[in-house]
């Protein structure tokens, strides 16, 4: 038994904008393109209900607000406000970390789940071993330098410092070798062989796209690190001090708890209006290349190019799945 967990924000509602607007003060972690819609979430149901019908339940996570047209009442769909999982006295919050930390508190939550945001779709059927086998979640150990550049470096330093302080990089990559150095890793060998010498982590290759995450990884590690986690927990819009969903992954990964797997099935690409006007988002959407695809929105795009592109790209996922889902009225 498989579930998604998928979170959901619609940035263009007045009460949550309102809301918001009353705990943000001067302060604001997020440009408003980071809220707009791309009216594209009515496919990544129709993505799993066509290519990956064993999901068991999608858990909707949401501030309040459901789309007009999702059947709430569908028996695979559970509508999780963020009242129901997390604890009142954090709330309101408008801070992803804090609701990825708290996942595992889901009521009903299977074991085996699949973490999503609204920018990841299934693209070709895919199988439930591709993201767990033999009770496991199946990942990449692929080490990697955290950058300034990266939009989330300091999450992951903070998530890093968890990990160094639990785990001996050398001891791992002696005594399981299996797991850091495979053939299904390809190139991504020589990455962790070069990185090698130092013997702390210094991060992973991080493939924004689907996360296989057992629940009982998120009991383990609130058991060890409570205080870390519930800080994050309690922080109502991002801070340098946050732990993310990333600390989850980097622990199975460090732990040997995972399958090797390739990820060469997914594909993660920058919405542009070059992209989406060349054909190159159409390409990768219909050319049955790819299972997996993040189409991560690009704040390049102006206020006046959005409605074309947010319409090329409809075009594209339509091509692809033109037939509604049983989530859709």
């Amino acid at each position: 038994m498989i579930d998604i967990v998928l979170l959901w924000v619609e940035g263009s509602d007045p009460l949550w904008r309102e809301e918001r607007s009353r705990y943000v003060g001067k302060r604001d972690d997020a440009s408003e393109v980071r809220f707009r819609d791309w009216g594209t979430l009515r496919y990544l149901f129709r993505g799993i209900e066509c290519f990956a019908p064993w999901i068991h339940m999608i858990h909707f996570v949401t501030w309040g607000h459901v789309p007009r047209w999702l059947r709430i009442d569908h028996p695979r769909l559970h509508i999780v406000r963020h009242e129901e999982y997390i604890d009142p006295k954090f709330l309101p919050l408008f801070n992803a970390n804090a609701l990825e930390v708290n996942l595992h508190k889901i009521e009903g939550l299977a074991e085996k789940f699949i973490y999503f945001n609204d920018d990841l779709f299934f693209s070709a059927p895919t199988e439930p071993d591709r993201f767990f086998l033999d009770g496991k979640p199946r990942d990449s150990f692929v080490a990697n330098a955290l950058s300034s550049s990266q939009g989330v470096g300091h999450f992951v330093l903070n998530d890093l410092e968890i990990i160094n302080r639990h785990f001996d990089k050398w001891k791992i990559s002696r005594s399981r070798l299996f797991h850091c150095f495979n053939v299904r890793y390809g190139m991504g060998n020589l990455r962790t062989m070069a990185l090698l010498p130092w013997r702390r982590f210094t991060g992973f290759v991080d493939y924004h796209l689907p996360q296989p995450f057992c629940k009982s990884t998120f009991d383990e590690l609130w058991n060890l690190e409570r205080e870390a986690l519930e800080r994050t927990g309690a922080s109502r819009f991002r801070s340098c001090d946050d732990l993310n969903q990333y600390l989850f992954r980097y622990w199975h990964l460090a732990k040997g708890a995972f399958v090797p797997v390739s990820m060469r099935d997914g594909k993660y690409l920058t919405l542009s209006m070059r992209n989406l006007r060349d054909g190159t988002v159409d390409r990768v959407i219909n050319s049955g290349e790819y299972r997996l695809v993040c189409l991560n929105d690009d704040e390049g795009i102006s206020t006046e190019e959005f409605a074309e592109a947010k319409e090329l790209l409809r075009q594209s996922l339509e091509k692809l799945l033109p037939q509604k889902s049983e989530f859709e009225l």
